[in-house]
């Protein structure tokens, strides 16, 4: 594998972004519920912590343990003293968890081999239409711009998911956050419920990849390929 790329786990989410994760960017993941976005981001931190480096990860959407434990079964204890877990109860707490992480992850006194933010736009959704959607903006902006730069400079992947609305006019998902965040992405990916536990991974979005999409499956210890 390229050293430029982390890999996610999965054979065939690999093979669809040339290796895996680039390290020195955000990837931006969005799709609809129970498609498998947060699956996804704890088998790769899973993966990063296995390694012996450590993860931060930012959680808006109430992480189970349990889900973490079932990927990780004995090693549990191990993979969670590689983590550090901050659940932000709104948007302010938010972004000053995000400024910690890349401070800790700039500083280097520490592997640092990912960071992950899930949901990203989980709180800032509330403020739509709201008398604090522009500061709402603002604040999502100043932390996607910190990520953005901590990836660069420190070599760390980072992981954000996004939620999305339906396009009524399109009849489409659209994810959250407007043109800044999609272009702040350098890789974007579409998650996509297929029948039983298959879902459809769709890249959507990448500075050297064209277009395309893969398939895994949701299993009882996580993901795998189709």
């Amino acid at each position: 594998m390229a050293e430029d790329r982390c890999s996610t786990g999965v054979p065939s989410v690999d093979r669809l972004l040339g290796g895996g994760l680039e390290t020195d960017s955000l990837t931006e993941i969005y799709g609809e519920g129970g498609s498998g976005k947060t699956l996804f981001c704890l088998g790769v931190a899973h993966r990063i912590a296995r390694e012996g480096r450590w993860v931060f990860y930012i959680d808006t959407e109430g992480l189970s343990v349990d889900r973490l434990g079932a990927i990780a079964g004995a090693e549990l204890d191990r993979i969670l003293g590689r983590f550090l877990l901050s659940a932000p109860k709104d948007l302010e707490e938010q972004g000053r968890a995000i400024a910690t992480a890349c401070a800790l992850a700039r500083e280097g006194k520490r592997p640092v081999g990912l960071i992950v933010v899930d949901s990203g736009t989980a709180y800032y959704r509330l403020s739509l239409s709201g008398p604090d959607e522009d500061d709402a903006r603002q604040a999502l902006s100043v932390a996607v711009a910190d990520l953005v730069a901590t990836a660069l400079r420190a070599q760390v992947p980072v992981l954000l998911t996004n939620q999305v609305w339906r396009s009524v006019r399109e009849g489409t998902l659209e994810p959250l956050g407007g043109s800044f965040l999609n272009h702040a992405a350098k890789t974007i990916l579409r998650f996509e419920r297929l029948p039983g536990p298959r879902r459809r991974v769709v890249l959507v979005k990448h500075r050297s990849l064209p277009e395309g999409s893969a398939e895994f499956r949701i299993t009882s210890t996580g993901l795998e390929g189709p």
